[in-house]
């Protein structure tokens, strides 16, 4: 018996995402006594299973067909369906991306059985206990999940993906996915780069910038800080909602979610739907004239004063020590 772990990946490149899954996945299965299996689909998957052994996988199922030349939901979902059918596997789990949360549903309907999204924790048993994200993130959700094949995913950030302490085989099977022409109906066809690099997703430094900042002219003073950093900016949504930054540029629930080493949250209240996009970072510093400001008693450092001081007075210090 085994719990099966989708991996998602990019024409050979291995999401972070998925070593999360694998993570959460592997502990997992190690308390419900299944084996810990992944999945990877598509062109490019032997090169994206390479190590996933060194985080827990004992056997990688690398699932090929001329439709799954690219990313697909319908495609994706199929496939893993099969798989789970032919190896009488007892749960499959992936990260609650867009992409995991996406392909776990159609895998849901494929085998008319329920699907929970975004865990944050789960106790195996006869019945499955859960602590699940709803909201956002804003709402914590303890729930039971009862099912002939249970189907997960894990909160985004939830977990660190970290190697196996003791690395399994990884051993790649092979898998001819059956799928009819009409599963490629939703098959990325193309791609436009919009960002390259460091992105706010990525970066291992945020520094961030709210309604308190003033004008889009006055994010200069950030994009300085940002630039000594080796980070990048971000913004609340009331900044995108006067004009001053791009939607893309958006840190919260309807925007993106972060998970640097360190937020540097200058001017910025700290709304429910903001903290829900930047909780995950590891390190907060707010600087704010509020003291009483929720990203304030969120952070767990903070300057109570003004940011238009504050700010260039940071980026100095770190040219000065620089020499």
């Amino acid at each position: 018996m085994s719990l099966l772990v989708l991996c998602e990946h990019d024409r050979g490149v291995l999401a972070g995402a998925s070593l999360e899954a694998l993570t959460f996945g592997r502990d997992l299965a190690a308390a419900a006594g299944l084996a810990c299996e992944a999945v990877v689909i598509g062109e490019g998957a032997e090169t994206a299973a390479a190590d996933l052994g060194a985080y827990g996988a004992a056997t990688v199922h690398v699932a090929s067909h001329a439709v799954l030349r690219d990313f697909g939901p319908l495609a994706w979902g199929e496939t893993l369906a099969q798989i789970i059918r032919s190896t009488g596997a007892e749960a499959a789990l992936a990260c609650g991306t867009d992409r995991g949360n996406e392909v776990l549903a159609h895998v849901a309907a494929l085998l008319d059985e329920p699907f929970v999204a975004n865990c944050r924790q789960i106790t195996p048993g006869g019945t499955w206990s859960m602590t699940r994200m709803q909201w956002g993130g804003s709402l914590l959700e303890d729930a039971t999940l009862e099912a002939g094949i249970r189907l997960v995913t894990v909160a985004h950030h939830a977990v660190e993906a970290t190697p196996a302490d003791t690395p399994d085989a990884g051993t790649l099977v092979p898998f001819a996915a059956d799928l009819a022409d009409s599963a490629a109906c939703t098959v990325v066809a193309d791609r436009v780069v919009l960002t390259q690099g460091i992105t706010l997703a990525t970066s291992p430094v945020v520094v961030g910038g709210g309604r308190g900042v003033g004008s889009a002219e006055k994010f200069a003073a950030l994009e300085e800080l940002a630039a000594e950093l080796g980070g990048v900016v971000g913004c609340s949504r009331a900044v995108t909602n006067n004009g001053w930054r791009p939607h893309s540029d958006q840190v919260g629930q309807t925007g993106t979610r972060i998970a640097p080493q360190i937020y540097i949250a200058s001017g910025i209240s700290g709304a429910i739907q903001h903290w829900v996009g930047a909780m995950a970072s590891k390190n907060i510093l707010a600087i704010n004239t509020d003291s009483e400001a929720n990203m304030v008693t969120k952070a767990g450092y903070a300057v109570i004063a003004d940011l238009h001081e504050v700010i260039p007075a940071i980026t100095e210090e770190i040219r000065r020590r620089r020499g």
